[in-house]
């Protein structure tokens, strides 16, 4: 299982209240610096949220699969700096 860095947060969604999970977790990102990142740990694919964080960041939001269930993903999200060649890249 690929670890967190010692600076890079690790979120059990799991955890939040399903009411809020989604607010919460563009909060947490939207406060994130440029090149930061943090890891969400969930029970399905968060398709979802990867919608939402590409509808308003666009090429700035790094996705990266960790982990591809069937009963846990691990997903590492990154804000990306502006103009950044893989702020460029094509989405996975």
């Amino acid at each position: 299982m690929p670890e967190a860095s010692c600076s890079e947060r690790v979120i059990q969604v799991a955890d939040i209240d399903p009411r809020y999970r989604h607010t919460i977790l563009l909060r947490l990102f939207e406060h994130l610096a440029p090149d930061q990142s943090l890891q969400i740990v969930v029970d399905h694919n968060p398709r979802q949220l990867r919608l939402q964080l590409e509808a308003r960041h666009g090429s700035r939001c790094g996705w990266s699969y960790l982990e591809e269930g069937p009963d846990v993903w691990r997903v590492r999200l990154r804000l990306l700096r502006a103009g950044s060649s893989e702020a460029a890249k094509t989405p996975e």
